[in-house]
């Protein structure tokens, strides 16, 4: 039974997520090339349904904008009709995944590579948002969105004031509103989201002075907005893109939300994720979003991190927030159609800059060397000149090559027991192969005892590894549990020494 306490936080939670979802979901759909019904739509799924299933109760789910750049290429080649077998059949791939417990094995990932494919997305959401911002139409690719910039300026430096220069004016007041109140915001407000701030400047300005620019097209009933997957769609499904897009797309989805999972465990001291639920609840969403002709969905940290920190404690939050997504669409749909679409491109140029995520590169630099900023670099490059199933492909090979000499050592945890003391000494080498292993020891662990982690037998570390030791002893520090580390002996391969130095000051 849930107290009224919490209830009331779920409550207060759920307006927050919501004001912060709303412009993401228009303005994803916009990215998407698609119109923001289909948004919308899978913002309502994402809230009513996997909010209800997820095994992470804290994450929120809803369009993303790191499907955004897929979706709108995959619509431009095969039509947005095609979308909704694609997504039945992504849905269950995913639901197949949880069921075969594959969860686990999305965070044996690289790091470097799965922050390099969002950077790479980040990139293209930005360059395709330019030309939105602008009021012109992006192009399907980044090199294609490049080489249009002329023709977009152009426009805007046309013989007086051209339509494209108001929308521009209008997103960058919509830009710079939201830059400011993230940062000059007052702490009574703090709960107030920027993104909403930026397109409530701008679609006050547009509607006040009457601007004669774009602004979101909403259909007068949502159930209008359904569309059906057609026999005909399922039968193009054996085309040879179309099996590419859909596992590009399930996969994607997958690594993403898990990616967001681990990031919200993070961030609280309740309920952990269950990693294969929520894969399976991620896939549910997905099939009923291709059955109602919508986005495909994921858990988003930007919607999940606001939840958490409005002081959400149950699903409940993300749930409510799909029941006021409803209610706007339902009964307020001339409110979304005044707002303009530039404002919505300076939401999303906000949103991919925060994709390319620098810190992390940094971070990964001054933790563990040049090795995983080349495999960062190298994903981001190819996502953004090839494409993402190029870049991914290519970060994983490199991820492979980078351990290849100690895939023939293989890691051991041994443990032992005493009355104040759970001992694990690690034995081998531990690379991401054996992510999922390492984890499901360490998550297996009762609580209330002493960890005594020992790397006197490891010989060798990669990055991967080095990185789930440290979120994990993080969130035990976090929690007040005892943990030491022994370091392995001098000799060992040379990043063992730094890296169990900063393990060692996790818990210190």
């Amino acid at each position: 039974m849930i107290s009224s306490s919490v209830l009331s936080r779920d409550l207060a939670s759920s307006l927050v997520v919501f004001l912060v979802a709303i412009p993401l979901c228009l303005g994803i759909a916009v990215a998407s090339g698609v119109p923001v019904a289909m948004g919308l739509i899978s913002g309502i799924v994402g809230g009513l349904v996997v909010g209800l299933l997820a095994g992470s109760p804290l994450q929120v789910s809803g369009p993303a904008a790191g499907l955004a750049v897929i979706v709108f290429g995959f619509v431009e080649q095969y039509g947005a009709a095609m979308l909704g077998p694609v997504l039945i059949v992504a849905g269950l791939l995913q639901v197949l995944a949880g069921f075969l417990r594959i969860g686990s094995w999305f965070r044996a990932i690289s790091p470097a590579v799965v922050h390099g494919m969002l950077a790479g997305i980040g990139i293209l959401i930005i360059l395709g948002q330019i030309h939105v911002l602008m009021g012109a139409r992006p192009a399907a690719g980044g090199i294609e969105n490049v080489t249009a910039m002329e023709q977009t300026f152009a426009r805007v430096w046309g013989a007086g004031l051209t339509r494209e220069a108001v929308a521009l004016l209008v997103g960058l007041i919509s830009l710079l509103a939201m830059i400011a109140w993230e940062k000059f915001r007052p702490k009574s407000l703090m709960l107030v989201p920027g993104a909403l701030v930026g397109v409530a400047a701008g679609t006050i300005l547009t509607v006040g002075m009457q601007l004669p620019i774009a602004r979101v097209e909403v259909p007068s009933s949502l159930v209008e907005s359904i569309t059906l997957p057609t026999l005909d769609g399922f039968a193009r499904m054996v085309e040879p893109g179309i099996i590419v897009a859909t596992l590009v797309i399930a996969v994607i989805a997958s690594a993403e939300t898990l990616l967001s999972s681990a990031a919200v465990d993070r961030m609280h001291d309740g309920v952990r994720t269950r990693f294969n639920k929520e894969l399976f609840a991620q896939g549910i969403g997905n099939g009923l979003c291709g059955l109602l002709g919508a986005l495909p969905i994921t858990g988003v940290i930007v919607r999940s991190s606001a939840n958490i920190q409005a002081g959400a404690r149950t699903r409940a939050s993300a749930v409510l927030h799909g029941v006021w997504i409803l209610g706007l669409v339902a009964f307020l749909p001339q409110l979304l159609a005044m707002v303009p679409l530039t404002a919505l491109a300076a939401v999303l140029l906000v949103t991919g800059w925060r994709l390319i995520s620098l810190h992390h590169v940094r971070h990964l630099f001054d933790h563990h060397g040049w090795v995983p900023v080349g495999i960062w670099t190298a994903t981001v490059a190819m996502v953004v000149l090839q494409d993402l199933l190029v870049g991914v492909a290519l970060g994983l090979a490199l991820s492979i090559l980078e351990i290849l000499p100690h895939l023939r050592r293989k890691l051991a945890i041994d443990r032992l027991e005493d009355e104040e003391t759970i001992h694990l000494d690690l034995v081998g080498a531990a690379t991401c192969k054996d992510v999922p292993v390492l984890l499901n020891t360490l998550e297996a662990l009762p609580e209330g005892r002493k960890i005594r982690i020992a790397g006197a037998r490891l010989h060798y570390l990669d990055h991967t590894s080095a990185e789930t030791l440290r979120d994990w002893l993080k969130r035990q520090k976090k929690s007040g549990r005892l943990v030491e580390i022994e370091h392995p002996p001098v000799g060992r391969h040379r990043r063992l020494k730094p890296i169990f130095e900063r393990l060692s000051e996790e818990v210190a």
